[in-house]
């Protein structure tokens, strides 16, 4: 998929070369590629191209070439970027959560102005971005478009509604989406926003915002002044504690400064568009356990009546604290979908991991497909000479074949770590694959990890690789397990992820940890469902709702390394200027996906919805939509289709326009969950990086002419046809309408009432 728009741009900038800039001017310099992939011109900051079919069209607007005509078409279209004339950007960051708004102007300096064609653009984003909503101006026509966030039931009731081919997720963390018919000269502007992660290592945030623009971007000509604008706005939510920047990538100057909030800005006129992304290091602790507890009344526009409670904890630096012990079972999948580079990958962050235990720690790894294959057959110390042996089984038996049997190995995994009662055990557990049985798993495990004649009961932690696995299954393991889970759609690069979580997982540094200031409220709604323990590795932080009054003073309580009683007062403080629904939104929204999923309940798939519309934050059940705006500012309705009158009555060439016309007026973005798994893929073992792809309108109609597909022959009429062939190209459409409304004078549309009913006169 990536490679394929990468290939794409490449084709688009051979094109660029049509382009004549005038007497003098040389056009852009566009290098090769430092190595031979071509997703080397994959974007690397928000990016806007032109989606070229015909090559003739490409030509400077201002002034024409008059080039040798071209014959030949491009399928796909190639994709030009396009000049960019000016970039803002606004960053609001609270706790973990940092909210960005890009905008962005562009001109369409590649297309005659005779001509027009859609507009793509690329969003690369930050950790685990989600994109909130966009609005597109397009100056030369006044058109205006606005995404907007829709249940899946509304996308039926609305006319006309098509979907993006184009918008989808390419990698984890680029989303694109079109701009449909735009002329060739005109400029538009395009706001973004989403959400993102701030990453936390050694007692600080790391903040990083793609922000690197090639070079054929810069618009041609000394006479554009060119902008760029960073705003950035930090609020720590400690109180009484200073944030303090230790690194920024562009020089930043602070305008505004209070406990615990700090604004600052950059802007400045550049001869070419910045080279280096945008990113910020900062502290908000002095080095010690800080947090707090924050609450608010719900807004005015929540359809939940009850108070919303947010508990964080930051580790700093305390590195004095002691570290648990570890006892760690590595359950690795090796089916025949992991073969080549993901199991490479996976091998080598495997052997980071175990570089990172110490000697008195002890490890096992279970590789498994249809059977499984243990390292040992009971717990190793962590020693060079073991780790150099399993470097060399490694090697020699992890080798991609066979199914996915997901309960085996972890049922051997939970009888490993019985026991023994020292440090804390863990099952990290990676796949990429889902199964049948997920729910009887969740079961078994839940019923391992509450035997209490365990000091600390088994964690697990998950990692899940590729949109074949179930992430919402991982998602609720790790949630039984009292552990971390993470994910990843980008299988060209998860060793860091992975080595990450891993981190996280086993730098524990209090368990067993309690808020006995729940039972003191009348109600209690908690995400996670169970108090995590406290690592170095991350911030804790417990979100949640509830009824009755908060005491001004809250104490947590756990074990320490050497089981002795922890405990720490936190102060609760209103939350007076922090947007805690949004703030939230993320987490417990995939929270309740996920108990959605394993509880199989329609209340609480209708509870997220709801949280979805509310906060703005898309989920499983809710989609973006790209609406055509009025002068107003208010979606236009969609027209209903074609009637066959309307069709018999106008010319084959009139109904496709109609129905093109229609069609712009409402796209259909592509989803940005990770979905619910794929069985079928993976009993077919199609691995991580490849994806099934939908028939095309072409194959739709040969299947059902040559009867492949039972059933198909049988409901296929003129308007189902003309449905089919909208996917392809202008002159198969033209003829196929044509044979439509020839075979209409012979009782064609009788035929169709009694087959599917799907006209409508």
């Amino acid at each position: 998929m990536s490679e394929e728009f990468a290939i794409r741009v490449e084709q688009g900038l051979k094109l660029s070369r049509r382009i004549y800039y005038g007497k003098g001017v040389a056009p852009p310099i566009v290098q090769d590629p430092p190595s031979s992939s071509p997703e080397n011109f994959l974007p690397t900051a928000i990016t806007a191209y032109a989606s070229i079919t015909d090559p003739v069209a490409v030509d400077n607007p201002d002034v024409p070439s008059y080039q040798p005509y071209v014959h030949a078409r491009c399928d796909p279209s190639a994709l030009v970027p396009l000049q960019m004339l000016g970039i803002e950007m606004s960053i609001d960051c609270w706790l973990d959560t940092a909210f960005v708004s890009v905008t962005g102007r562009w001109r369409v300096h590649c297309v005659m102005p005779s001509k027009r064609f859609d507009c793509c653009v690329a969003v690369p984003m930050g950790e685990k971005g989600t994109v909130l909503g966009a609005e597109i101006d397009v100056m030369s026509n006044e058109k205006s478009y606005k995404t907007k966030l829709v249940t899946e039931e509304e996308t039926l009731e609305i006319d006309n509604v098509h979907k993006d081919k184009d918008s989808r997720f390419m990698k984890s963390r680029i989303y694109t989406f079109k701009i449909p018919h735009v002329v060739g000269g005109s400029i538009f502007s395009v706001n973004v926003n989403w959400s993102q992660k701030l990453v936390y290592k050694e007692g600080k945030f790391h903040l990083n915002v793609p922000f690197r623009f090639p070079g054929y971007v810069t618009p041609i000509g000394k006479e554009i002044t060119k902008v760029e604008k960073i705003v950035l706005n930090m609020n720590s939510c400690v109180n009484g504690g200073e944030i303090a920047c230790s690194y920024s990538s562009h020089p930043l100057k602070m305008i505004h400064r209070e406990a615990g909030k700090l604004s600052c800005e950059y802007e400045a006129e550049v001869s070419s568009w910045s080279r280096v992304d945008f990113g910020v290091e900062f502290n908000v602790s002095s080095g010690d356990l800080t947090g707090n507890v924050l609450v608010k009344s719900p807004s005015p526009w929540d359809s939940d009546d009850r108070g919303i409670f947010c508990l964080y904890l930051f580790p700093g630096t305390t590195r004095h604290k002691q570290i648990f012990r570890r006892r760690v079972v590595f359950v690795i999948d090796i089916s025949g979908s992991m073969k080549w580079k993901p199991l490479e990958d996976v091998k080598k962050s495997l052997l980071e991991c175990l570089s990172k235990l110490k000697s008195e720690d002890v490890f096992n790894i279970i590789a498994f497909n249809d059977d499984i294959l243990e390292f040992s057959s009971s717990m190793e110390f962590a020693t060079d000479e073991t780790i150099s042996a399993v470097t060399e089984w490694l090697d020699s038996n992890l080798i991609a074949s066979g199914g996915t049997n997901m309960l085996l190995p972890l049922q051997q995994a939970m009888k490993l770590l019985e026991g023994s009662t020292i440090g804390v055990p863990l099952v990290y557990l990676v796949t990429d694959g889902s199964v049948e049985n997920e729910r009887e798993i969740c079961d078994i495990m839940k019923e391992c990890c509450s035997r209490k004649e365990k000091s600390v009961s088994p964690r697990i932690s998950t990692f899940g690789i590729g949109s074949y696995c179930n992430q919402y299954f991982l998602q609720t393991l790790a949630r039984i397990g009292n552990g971390y889970y993470d994910g990843t759609n980008d299988t060209d690069s998860f060793e860091h992820q992975m080595s990450r979580l891993f981190d996280s997982a086993t730098s524990t540094i209090v368990a067993n940890m309690t808020f006995d200031a729940l039972k003191l409220l009348r109600s209690v709604e908690l995400f996670p469902s169970r108090v995590p323990d406290i690592t170095l590795g991350q911030p804790l932080i417990l979100s949640g709702r509830y009824r009755g009054e908060f005491p001004d003073e809250v104490e947590l309580r756990g074990t320490l390394a050497d089981l002795t009683c922890f405990t720490i007062e936190l102060t609760v403080q209103k939350a007076k200027d922090i947007p805690l629904d949004k703030v939230l939104a993320r987490r417990q929204i995939d929270e309740l996906t996920s108990r959605a999923w394993f509880e199989d309940k329609i209340e609480l798939q209708e509870k997220v919805t709801r949280l979805s519309i509310e906060t703005g934050f898309p989920c499983e059940y809710t989609q973006l939509v790209l609406s055509l705006k009025d002068e107003e500012g208010e979606e236009k309705t969609i027209t209903r289709p074609a009637s066959i009158k309307e069709i018999l009555r106008n010319p084959p060439y009139q109904i496709h326009k109609q129905m093109t016309r229609n069609s712009e007026r409402t796209s259909l973005l592509g989803k940005q969950g990770f979905g619910f798994g794929n069985v079928a893929a993976t009993l077919k073992n199609i691995p991580p990086w490849m994806e099934e792809k939908e028939p095309e309108g072409a194959e739709i109609l040969i299947k059902a002419a040559s009867g492949v597909v039972e059933g198909v022959v049988d409901r296929v009429c003129c308007m189902c046809c003309l449905s089919c062939v909208s996917r392809m190209s202008d002159q198969c459409t033209v003829v196929f309408s044509q044979l439509c409304a020839a075979l209409a004078c012979f009782q064609c549309i009788g035929c169709c009432f009694e087959v599917c009913g799907c006209l409508d006169l």
